[in-house]
């Protein structure tokens, strides 16, 4: 594995992963997480290069080893939108798969409905319909966990969160511009989405709502469920033997 960084579209420093050789398959992490901790830990990012990929994994603002800006004109809009596709056009891809887990897949499908990221196949991972059409209840909940942080109490819904955000050791101001940047997605708009959709999620996963339903919005999904919650799915290994195997599958 390599590890380059590059400057966004602002001049923000992001970090590139990349494991494997092939077909370029571009891969999103989730909100306060990064490449380490959802694709490269647990085996996912090399189980997918074995089959003939190139893993193009992006570390997004505010998280692992790319930089988090303080400043509120760092984080327009779909700001992660525009970062993704300037790590497209600083590796040169034309011709690319694109996967992302619960807010990567989220940042994937704002991309593909807008037209401003086209891959040939995409894979959405832990995200449902309520979240990209109900963000700001999301968002309510992430704030409260950033504004309270050490005062949430065990036993509390938002204390495991508050954990995990720590143990990642994310800056909590960059991490309150940043859910600021986000909008809700009309549903409508998955009709938009017509290239081969691979929609997978935890038997046990409820954090976005229904990824079946999910699925059942996009054009030529199909829909696969794998074990564990929205946190434990995405640490066994089939995840990522579910993505390889549609991969392996789906004609680009």
């Amino acid at each position: 594995m390599t590890t380059e960084h590059f400057r966004s579209f602002d001049g923000t420093k992001l970090a590139i992963h990349r494991m494997g050789e092939g077909r370029p398959f571009v891969l999103l992490h989730g909100l306060f997480s990064s490449a380490d901790m959802n694709w490269i830990r647990f085996g996912h990012a090399a189980r997918i290069a074995e089959q003939g990929f190139e893993v193009c994994m992006l570390d997004f603002r505010v998280h692992g080893q790319s930089e988090a800006p303080r400043a509120p004109d760092a984080y327009p809009s779909g700001v992660l939108v525009k970062d993704v596709a300037a790590l497209i056009e600083h590796l040169g891809l034309t011709d690319y798969d694109l996967g992302g887990f619960s807010l990567g897949a989220r940042t994937a499908i704002h991309g593909v409905a807008s037209g401003t990221l086209k891959p040939q196949r995409l894979i959405l991972g832990g995200m449902g319909i309520d979240g990209l059409s109900q963000w700001e209840k999301r968002a309510a909940f992430f704030t409260r966990v950033i504004d309270e942080f050490d005062a949430i109490p065990k036993g509390d819904p938002a204390y495991f969160s508050m954990q995990f955000l720590k143990s990642q050791k994310v800056d909590r101001i960059a991490a309150r511009l940043l859910l600021g940047s986000m909008e809700d997605l009309d549903p409508a708009q998955l009709a938009s989405i017509t290239c081969p959709t691979l929609v997978v999620c935890g038997d046990e996963d409820r954090d976005n709502g229904s990824a079946q339903e999910l699925a059942e919005g996009l054009p030529d999904a199909t829909y696969v469920e794998v074990p564990g919650t929205h946190m434990s799915s995405v640490t066994k290994p089939a995840l990522s033997e579910a993505m390889a195997d549609w991969l392996g599958r789906t004609v680009a």
